[in-house]
């Protein structure tokens, strides 16, 4: 196996590995707050860095392990980033009072009152969408495998799947912030997975 990578090149994978240990610590709820922003700012200096700077990436070794770092990245590092940004939502809801805070004590005391079917919020829509943290991994890993072979209707496949197996819990839940969650899970989990591919794509 050749390998042939100049320094930019090497500053790339140096960026994605770093990305990664970010990642990896950012699923420990401690340190969420500090290593899931962490991660998202690694990843955004390595994809700005991918497009453009000169790198050179040749040989089957470099191109392997490109793909496997950005492969464990789009898996590892979506669920912390996606937790995150849901907390953030979570917040913003209960700072600005979108929710009155009677409602939503009343719902974690006694899940079967009428207070618990109007509290409309994202942290009782999490429990409703179970299995969302592998149902992410999987999601993550088919866009990021369809995008570095060059198949990018396989996007479409992937959301279609998700889509169609979260079908009845979105049509039954009967609250709005089910499907909010459901839309900003999807969306920062592709976004993600698409940036990982997008570091390689532009190698």
């Amino acid at each position: 196996m050749t390998w042939e990578v100049d320094a930019g090149g090497a500053m790339l994978l140096v960026l994605l590995t770093a990305a990664l240990v970010a990642a990896s610590w950012a699923w420990v709820p401690r340190g969420r707050r500090v290593w899931a922003p962490a991660a998202l700012g690694l990843l955004a200096a390595a994809l700005a860095w991918s497009g453009a700077a000169d790198l050179t990436l040749a040989g089957d070794a470099p191109r392997t392990l490109l793909v496997a770092l950005a492969g464990a990245l789009a898996v590892l590092g979506g669920g912390p980033v996606t937790t995150s940004l849901f907390a953030l939502v979570d917040a913003e809801g209960r700072a600005q009072g979108d929710v009155e805070g009677d409602a939503v004590r009343d719902a974690w005391a006694d899940p079967d009152s009428d207070s618990a079917q109007d509290a409309d919020t994202l942290e009782r829509a999490g429990q409703l969408l179970r299995g969302g943290a592998w149902i992410g991994v999987l999601e993550r890993a088919g866009v990021l495998a369809a995008l570095v072979a060059g198949w990018p209707e396989g996007l479409a496949v992937v959301l279609a799947l998700k889509g169609l197996g979260r079908y009845p819990e979105l049509r039954n839940a009967g609250t709005g912030a089910v499907a909010e969650r459901f839309i900003i899970g999807t969306f920062t989990s592709v976004l993600w997975a698409a940036a990982c591919a997008a570091c390689v794509v532009l190698a």
